[in-house]
């Protein structure tokens, strides 16, 4: 009895310590931006992560706009912050999008593991100043 007692335990602990690692990604970007001549609006997102075998420099951000991915780049001064443009054609009003980050992260005794994240939806309103 004692035995399943320590092997429940044990399930508990491990159950507690790795349910408590997390990934997120936070938008940044305002949902209503101004019109501009160019058709490029920027993207923001924030990912954050309290993964201990995260490899950092393998963080790749996208947004993603229907089929297209469009790769962001990471804000000057920042660790966690990441930007990036979008297009949106001149005869529409809003443009729907998600963001997707894919990473590495090491793995004991094998070689690193992919991971990816995807956000929620998002949907960017362009209007007339």
């Amino acid at each position: 009895m004692l035995s399943i007692k320590n092997l429940l335990l044990f399930s508990l602990a491990v159950g507690l310590l790795t349910g408590c690692a997390h990934t997120n990604v936070t938008n940044l970007t305002p949902s209503v931006q101004p019109r501009n001549a160019k058709n490029l609006y920027p993207i923001e997102l924030i990912f954050d992560s309290n993964m201990h075998a995260l490899r950092d420099a393998s963080v790749k951000p996208y947004v993603v706009v229907g089929f297209d991915a469009f790769e962001m780049r990471p804000t000057l001064g920042m660790n966690n912050r990441w930007e990036g443009m979008v297009p949106v054609a001149k005869d529409k009003d809003n443009v729907g999008y998600h963001f997707k980050v894919d990473y590495q992260y090491n793995r004991i005794g094998q070689p690193a593991g992919d991971g990816s994240k995807l956000s929620r939806n998002y949907i960017l309103r362009i209007v007339e100043e």
